[in-house]
């Protein structure tokens, strides 16, 4: 398979990406990270740019994610509001746990949205859907559709026994 070529391909996978705990609030629309590919106060940036971002990235795709190597003395990262404000979070000599914690208090979504947000995607009031608790509650309901058995009997043809006894 090509996609599990490289360094740590376990990034590219599905089941990885989903699991990126990090959901940026809606209002963020660049989140950039600053640091160097040299030096022990940058490890815990590298260590997030390389494990953390590709989660980020898939779990937000309006946001976008922009990293810059070698451009300052201490790591940073900084965030883009829609309202044209910044915030600029330091991460110097922290690990990417740390880093992670810290940016889903300052920028990430609350538990409670993100329940909440997963109830609406769940509940999706979809005219097609059919049953208990829905806007029609059998599919006899919907145009086009064959009338219940019980109110209408199915012609014999489309019937299972009529069917393989007319075989024999």
């Amino acid at each position: 398979m090509p996609f599990m070529k490289g360094r740590a391909p376990i990034r590219r996978t599905l089941q990885y990406l989903n699991a990126g705990q990090l959901m940026l609030k809606d209002k963020v629309k660049i989140f950039s990270v600053n640091y160097n590919t040299y030096g022990e106060h940058h490890e815990g940036a590298r260590d997030f740019v390389f494990w953390n971002i590709p989660q980020v990235q898939y779990k937000n795709p309006k946001v976008q994610v922009v990293t810059f190597k070698n451009m300052t003395p201490s790591p940073f990262i900084r965030c883009y509001f829609e309202n044209g404000k910044q915030m600029l979070i330091d991460i110097d000599s922290k690990n990417r746990q740390e880093i992670l914690q810290h940016l889903s208090i300052v920028v990430g979504k609350s538990e409670a949205t993100l329940k909440a947000e997963t109830k609406l995607a769940e509940k999706q009031d979809n005219p097609a859907n059919f049953g208990i608790g829905c806007m029609k509650h059998c599919i006899c309901e919907i145009p086009g559709q064959l009338p219940c058995p019980g109110v209408v009997p199915v012609p014999k043809h489309m019937r299972g026994k009529f069917k393989y006894q007319m075989k024999e």
